[in-house]
């Protein structure tokens, strides 16, 4: 019976609603194994460096290499292993890869960190100078054998050989410590101490006991909560993707509806011989649920293949990326994701069967008899009552008001997509009862097609709201794209002329900074009006969450005129002063006027919080302090960056020759206008929202597509009204009139919601989903230009849809549509 019913289907609608299902499914595919490759590769090569160790002392900007022996003499720690750990971007065959360097002491390795060691007979040909091992992966990826040389930082390295214990996915180097201090800029530094504690000690005490012996600027960290940090740095990233597959699978079950109602309304009669035969309603109810199902089923295997296709072709392209630059120093190899294919998979077929119930459930309403004799379709007023639909509305507006204000929930915005849920069913929900109003809201004697079409859409609600639910999904989807990425772009584009007011940017080594003497040098050229230096730091506040930016430069009495300030300014008190990003305040929950420690120069320093500001640099935390203050507090006179300002008159090609002079560098100087920097900053943000661009296309597509769909279902019940209407004198133009008049009354609604639900979602994507998934705030810009064509070509390709989704059934002779059983 299934086989029946499945070879009537129109096989175009039915390929675009495949189309639609595999989108949605491949998208949440592809970014769920994109990720679960980068992240078990990640944790493959943090076993590796973490080797036997069951707690770390680590800081990003490394220690004294002194407080390895205390750490070692500790009671509780039965081995110590210190390591200089560098990443560092290698240029092979025209691609930047970045590859972590280790330095390791050999003979303290073997105890806590075994996986980092060469063979037996290379820990000789280690400790020679010059000399290093490689992964298997990193020599995969640099295109290296043994014996091979490789630079790093201007001194060459020759590969050993490889590194047999390491993961297979880790992109690392291993060379003697010492080499590594002296070659790689980390003379008397180290960045990590790796601990194995004795057998039997209680593990809580002794790490307490551990931490208490440590410098403010170093922290302990378990394997686990690096792991942790790693899923934290792509987890918003992800998770948001994944809403756009979401969404794409509901656009996708709105075209499944029209496709089963196309299919539907050319079959009522052999539905109603089927129920006349004996069938239940609920036999023949699975039946066509089930043709949704099975429908949605080939989607979704569909989707799975693409969707790991896509997977692939991105790790290619991206490498360890994970498109965002989330996750480094793993070169993953994907590999078969069974959850989410499985997940996704489920929410394909059960998006196909909710669109295929929907029409089902209209056509199984009517008597077999009303079927057999006109062929009837959807009966008057079906869907819902008017109190009923009145109460599911207030009910879903008010749910998704209480979950727009709810907190992030483990860093994820989960009361803000429940609330887009709830916003974009309520809308599908208002659309019979307002296309029912503008169809009364036309004046009387308006011309007979347009008469025709509304008559129609009076008596026949539930006709709108399946052929306006993808419309209205597809344009709520991109007005709230579109106002939400012309807001966060705008917003960037002022956030950087804020933090580039200087016209020139010397960029440095974050491992080597400039010696002192390089500012009064820059400062010294002619042309030169003014040099800001920058200094950099990253602080580990919580062994749970990524380091925080701290950055030191000048700052006026009032640094919120020079920073992008959010909110009010503190007065000023005892403490030194910092100025805290908004990431700050959703993490630690700091606030303009809070007093807080920061581990500065091995000790805790008390600092109070100036004020909030923006950041779109770094969205887990960032804290600015003024560079005079810094240097008295820390001793540091070290600078990484450089801004400089050009005196009137000045000829800016002398000046950058004359500053490549003087830094030392040369021609491998990183010297960029502020203007170079801007334009390219907003090149990688339009290239980062390509993809949300592809998805809105696809979905004002697929909405289209439901248009016809729908209208060759009504077309389909209609073939006898359309024949007499020939009759009584109606011509193929007017009968096309009045089916071009029903699409654009069909699609009003839906654009009409469609906008109102967009600019609640844009919202929502604003002010509660990347404030609660980036911790940043941005200014609303509406491009209205954009909406008003978008609104207009929606408008004018839902006439042609409907248009070409009723073509058949004009195309058929007057008294053969007469005569048709329906």
């Amino acid at each position: 019976m299934l086989e029946l019913l499945w070879r009537s289907a129109r096989r175009g609608a039915s390929a675009l609603a495949l189309l639609a299902i595999a989108l949605g499914v491949a998208l949440g595919v592809a970014v769920s194994a994109i990720h679960r490759a980068a992240l078990d590769e990640f944790e493959s090569g943090l076993r590796s460096v973490s080797g036997s160790a069951d707690v770390e002392a680590v800081a990003p900007r490394g220690m004294d290499e002194m407080l390895y022996p205390r750490l070692a003499a500790l009671p509780d720690v039965a081995a110590a292993s210190p390591l200089v750990e560098r990443e560092i971007e290698v240029e092979r065959a025209g691609r930047t890869l970045k590859l972590r360097v280790i330095g390791i002491d050999a003979f303290r390795a073997a105890a806590a960190q075994p996986t980092l060691l060469p063979p037996a007979d290379g820990i000789g040909r280690l400790m020679q100078p010059g000399t290093l091992y490689l992964s298997h992966a990193a020599g995969r990826a640099l295109g290296l054998q043994p014996d091979d040389t490789l630079t790093l930082r201007g001194h060459a390295f020759r590969v050993a050989g490889w590194l047999p214990a390491a993961g297979e996915g880790a992109v690392l180097a291993v060379t003697d410590i010492g080499d590594a201090q002296w070659r790689l800029g980390s003379a008397g530094r180290i960045h990590r101490v790796a601990l194995r504690l004795h057998a039997g000690v209680a593990r809580a005490e002794a790490i307490g006991r551990i931490a208490a012996a440590l410098p403010a600027d170093v922290t302990l960290q378990t394997p686990a909560q690096a792991l942790e940090r790693a899923d934290r740095l792509s987890r918003a990233y992800r998770v948001n993707l994944g809403l756009l597959a979401l969404i794409a699978l509901a656009v996708g079950s709105f075209l499944v509806a029209a496709t089963q109602a196309a299919a539907i309304a050319r079959r009522v009669a052999e539905i109603a011989f089927l129920r006349a035969a004996g069938l239940t309603r609920a036999q023949l109810m699975r039946l066509l649920v089930g043709e949704g199902a099975l429908l949605g089923a080939v989607g979704a295997a569909i989707g799975i293949a693409l969707g790991h296709a896509l997977a692939a072709l991105a790790l290619h392209l991206i490498g360890s990326d994970l498109g965002a630059g989330l996750i480094a120093g793993a070169a993953p190899q994907l590999g078969f994701d069974v959850s989410a294919s499985i997940g996704f998979g489920l929410l394909g077929v059960a998006s196909a069967a909710a669109g295929a119930a929907w029409p089902a459930r209209d056509a199984l309403a009517i008597t077999p008899a009303q079927a057999l004799r006109g062929g009837v379709f959807t009966p008057p007023l079906r869907l819902l009552g008017n109190r009923r639909r009145a109460v599911g509305l207030l009910a879903l507006l008010g749910l998704g008001a209480v979950a727009a204000v709810q907190p992030a929930m483990g860093g994820l915005p989960l009361g803000g997509y429940l609330a887009i849920a709830c916003v974009l069913a309520s809308a599908v929900l208002a659309v019979p009862p307002l296309a029912a109003a503008l169809a009364r809201a036309l004046p009387e004697g308006s011309r007979l097609p347009l008469t025709l079409a509304a008559a129609r859409l009076r008596a026949e609600p539930g006709f709108a709201s399946r052929s306006a639910a993808g419309v209205l999904a597809a344009s709520a989807l991109i007005v709230a794209m579109a106002v939400m990425v012309s807001s966060f772009r705008a917003s960037v584009d002022r956030w950087l002329v804020d933090v580039l007011p200087a016209e020139l940017y010397i960029r440095g080594d974050r491992d080597r900074p400039w010696p002192d003497e390089v500012e009064r040098r820059l400062a010294a050229v002619p042309g030169v009006a003014r040099v800001d230096v920058l200094r950099h730091q990253s602080l580990l506040l919580r062994a749970d969450l990524p380091p925080v930016a701290l950055i030191a430069r000048a700052l006026p009495d009032d640094a919120g005129r020079v920073l992008p300030r959010v909110g009010s300014m503190a007065p000023p008190g005892a403490l030194p002063r910092v100025w805290a990003s908004e990431a700050m305040a959703d993490l630690y929950g700091w606030r303009a006027g809070s007093e807080v420690e920061l581990p500065l120069a091995g000790r805790a320093l008390r600092v109070q919080v100036a004020g909030l500001w923006r950041d779109y640099a770094r969205q887990h935390g960032a804290l600015v302090i003024d560079l005079e203050r810094y240097r008295a507090l820390t001793g540091d006179r070290l600078a990484d960056d450089f801004g400089l300002w050009l005196a009137d008159g000045a000829e800016p090609g002398a000046v950058v020759a004359a500053l490549r002079a003087a830094s030392g560098a040369g021609d491998a100087l990183e010297l960029t206008s502020s203007e170079d920097i801007r334009r390219l900053s907003l090149g990688v943000f339009d290239r980062t929202f390509a993809a949300t661009y592809a998805l809105e296309a696809a979905s004002a597509l697929i909405g289209l597509a439901g248009i016809a769909a729908a209208f060759a279902a009504s077309a389909a019940a209609r073939v006898r009204e359309f024949g007499l209407l020939r009759h009584v004198g109606f011509t193929r133009r007017q009968i096309a009139a009045q089916l071009a008049a029903e699409g654009v009354l069909s699609t009003v609604p839906g654009l009409l919601l469609g906008l109102l639900a967009g600019f609640a979602m844009s919202a929502l994507l604003i002010e509660v989903v990347n404030r609660q998934s980036f911790h940043w705030s941005m200014d609303w810009v509406v491009p209205w230009g954009l909406l008003a064509g978008i609104v207009l070509a929606m408008l004018a390709a839902a006439t042609v849809a409907a248009l070409i989704g009723a073509r058949r059934a004009l195309a058929i002779d007057a008294v053969r549509a007469v005569r048709m059983d329906g």
